[in-house]
Formats: C-alpha cells, structure tokens, sequence
C-alpha cells in the first residue's frame, strides 16, 4: 500500500468562506491549498495551532517576546550522549544478534549435511549392549 491522499471535508458558514477565498486569492493559491497548508501545520505542531489574524498575533507576539511557538526544551548534554550510546549498544547487539544467526544456521546445515553413521547419540550410549564397541570420551593423547 502506497501513501494515500485523503479527503477532509470543512463546513464553513459563507462569509468564512469568502475570508478563505480571499486569504486564497491574495497569496495566489488554491483554496485547497489554504486547507492543505492549515492542515499540515496543525499535524505538524501536533494538533497546538491558533488560528488569529495578523493583527492579533503581531499583539501578542510583542507582549510574548520571549515565548516562542512551538515551545523549545533545551535538553542536557549527557541525555543525549546517553542516547547516542543506548543506540550505538542496541546497533552492536543487532550485528552479534545476526552473526549468532548465521553461526547456528551453519551449525545446522553441517549436521544436515553428516551422514546419520557419524551421529552417535547420547541416549544410546547409556542403553549400549554388550556387543557394540566401547566408547570413550577424551583426548587423542589417552589412546596411546
């Protein structure tokens, strides 16, 4: 599935509606393109949008000098350090994770590749008869 357009549909009284197309007309676009461009500032500020005329907002603007919209947060140093550390730790636990695949998957394929004549199981050595050959666990030097 691809990235869709979606169709939202605004109920206006008239004369709102004839502020838009003005509003649209001034700055030579679409009326859509008012509603687009509205809408991809309120998704974009996360739903925190006023709308105001200028005028209101140059007013506010002066007496709000120092607040700014969105809000900023400054955030520490060692926060974001940490946070470049925790990425880079999950980034190499991802590579050993993938190099532990592939080494069990090799594992795998060798065993699928022996012939059942060279898999002695464990179970059948406690259950052994008499007959079969003895086996014993240790080095190459025990058996000189």
């Amino acid at each position: 599935m691809g990235n869709k357009n979606k169709t939202i549909s605004f109920r206006v009284s008239e004369d709102k509606f004839e502020t838009l197309r003005e509003i649209a007309e001034e700055r030579d676009i679409s009326l859509s393109a008012v509603f687009r461009d509205y809408v991809d500032t309120l998704v974009s500020h996360d739903g925190q949008v006023k709308v105001a005329p200028e005028h209101e907002f140059e007013d506010d603007a002066t007496e709000t000098s120092t607040e700014s919209f969105p809000p900023k947060v400054e955030v520490p140093k060692s926060f974001v350090r940490e946070h470049e550390r925790l990425e880079l730790e999950a980034e190499h636990l991802r590579e050993q994770l993938e190099e532990h695949k592939r080494y069990v998957t090799k594992l795998r394929q060798q065993l699928d590749e022996m012939d059942q004549d060279e898999v002695i199981h464990l179970e059948d050595l406690d259950q052994g008869e008499e007959d079969d050959a003895s086996y014993r666990i240790g080095s190459f030097d025990d058996l000189e």
